[in-house]
């Protein structure tokens, strides 16, 4: 039994200190390292009296398992959002990760991931605290050993630093990656309280916080524009050879149909704060002026006295309005970006089926938006378009406008049984091609001489489905009936049509605003670089 106990207590130790962290590939041979971790602790734990060998030992085994366990989140934080986890601003998204899978998987699956999560995130440290004292208690009768076995790794492992040995890229045999991980936590948790100063600072800095009403906007007076978010809509959509075609068809076909209404396009990059997830950070960085790259900044921001776009058209007296059809509960931020209303999830009177976090097909929204607001007169509305949101369980069919009514007629069109869970790049391909799809035909079915329609996605979609190194940029055009509104912006040399082109000027998301207040104020002239 106690062989049994220390062959479970050698496995759950090297497993802990040799699983791959950070960025390094997950793979069987990223096993095979000499953790300088491990020296070290024999060292430690066969010279320390007896009294304070079970103290120390259980405290690393501790710390070695919230460190594996932050090491999983991180992981999960990589391959979701493109980004390591920072446990001071990302904390709080934890929250929001169980909210996601309740409302793309059920209830059931969000309560037994929470619940499992719980126990891991206790067991672990438990039983590695465990296992440690009891490896410790083990080597005690055998320092001799110990130490001889410590100190004939020792060199191999210096010759391996110095030599730079890897069996798998990126991958050191001599491996210290558990003080890696605690060194880069460390300094990325601090480098996050300066930031979340800096920031504060920054957030006071407004070029346009003491401009008149009178002087904003001049050039959109009695418009309505509409700022139309489609989740996930990346630059890989339009430049991915298995995304490009089939998307690009659509845009293209786009732009021929609305230039035969009178519309015209123009097309350009943004370069979203964000990947794979948090739009409402782009949503905020695109209002405001400002990089809002985590939850800290978003949080100052909001509890800030910062003009955002839909407050600055407020304040010219058009009516405003907030589309959020992923919004199901209270929204305090609509008092920062100071929308006239909110139409949430309750509000759009949805009564089709229910498919989870996105549910509300973007064809309804629309829909519903053109119904709720006909009356409203010149306007400013944000929309967000949500069919593209991962798992993409269902992608309706573009329906004609006056069969949609109350949103039942998708019982009928959504597959029974289970929803889809896998995240396949054609599903992606077509939820995108679905919501712009929408777009047009929305455009072309209600647009004006009125309408000026700002199309942009928020992010790149999941890195599981562009690939690493797939960059942040997102598509944004703007489209309108008016020539007028065009040339303000003719000095920003974007691309004819719905599509912007590899060469297609791209912008840090946060420089739009102001971009946009110059264009289309008295003097009507763009910033340059």
């Amino acid at each position: 039994m106690t062989r049994l106990r220390t062959a479970a207590a050698v496995l759950l130790v090297a497993g802990a200190l040799l699983v791959p962290r950070g960025g390094e590939p997950f793979t069987a041979a990223a096993f095979v390292r000499i953790p300088l971790e491990a020296l070290a602790g024999i060292v430690l734990l066969v010279l320390l009296p007896a009294r304070a060998r079970d103290a120390v030992a259980v405290g690393l085994g501790a710390l070695l398992g919230l460190l594996t366990v932050l090491g999983v989140v991180d992981r999960g934080f990589r391959t979701a959002l493109g980004r390591p986890f920072d446990p001071v601003v990302d904390t709080v998204l934890l929250a929001d990760a169980a909210t996601f899978v309740s409302g793309s998987y059920g209830p059931g699956a969000a309560l037994a991931a929470t619940v499992g999560a719980a126990v891991l995130a206790v067991a672990v440290p438990v039983l590695l605290a465990l296992a440690v004292r009891h490896l410790g208690r083990v080597l005690a009768p055998h320092r001799p050993v110990a130490l001889r076995t410590a100190a004939g790794l020792a060199p191999v492992w210096l010759a391996c630093a110095l030599l730079g040995v890897q069996l798998v890229p990126g991958v050191a045999v001599a491996s210290a990656s558990i003080t890696g991980q605690v060194g880069s936590t460390l300094a990325a948790s601090w480098a996050s309280v300066l930031d979340q100063r800096q920031f504060a600072a920054q957030v006071g800095v407004d070029a346009f916080a003491d401009t008149p009403d009178a002087e904003l906007l001049t050039a959109l007076r009695g418009k309505d524009v509409v700022v139309a978010f489609v989740e996930s809509y990346g630059r890989d959509a339009v430049t991915d050879p298995e995304f490009a075609p089939q998307i690009g068809a659509v845009l293209d076909d786009g732009t021929q149909r609305l230039a035969v209404d009178g519309f015209a396009a123009r097309s350009g990059y943004l370069t979203s704060p964000i990947v794979g997830g948090g739009s409402w950070l782009a949503h905020a960085t695109f209002h405001s002026g400002l990089p809002v790259t985590n939850q800290s900044r978003y949080r100052t921001l909001m509890a800030s006295e910062r003009r955002s776009l839909p407050g600055m058209f407020t304040d010219v007296g058009a009516s405003t309005a907030a589309v959020m059809p992923g919004t199901a509960g209270p929204w305090p931020e609509g008092a920062f970006y100071r929308y006239d209303r909110i139409i949430d999830f309750d509000a759009l009177d949805y009564r089709g089926p229910d498919l989870g976090w996105a549910t509300v097909p973007d064809q309804y929204t629309l829909s519903a938006f053109q119904r709720l607001t006909a009356a409203a007169g010149p306007q400013m509305a944000e929309i967000a378009l949500v069919t593209s949101h991962a798992p993409w369980p269902f992608v309706p069919p573009l329906l004609d406008w006056a069969e949609i009514g109350d949103g039942s007629v998708y019982e009928a069109l959504a597959p029974a049984g289970p929803r889809p869970t896998d995240l396949s790049r054609t599903e992606y391909r077509r939820s995108v091609e679905y919501s712009l799809s929408a777009l047009i035909s929305y455009v072309e079915t209600y647009g004006d001489d009125d309408l000026v329609l700002v199309l942009l996605g928020d992010h790149q979609p999941l890195p599981v489905i562009t690939g690493e190194g797939a960059g942040r940029d997102v598509p944004i055009s703007i489209v309108t009936r008016d020539p007028a509104v065009l040339d303000r912006i003719a000095g920003w040399d974007w691309d004819e049509g719905l599509r912007p082109g590899e060469r297609a000027p791209v912008w840090p998301m946060e420089s739009f605003r102001d971009r946009f207040l110059t264009a289309f104020g008295p003097d009507g002239a763009a910033p340059t670089d």
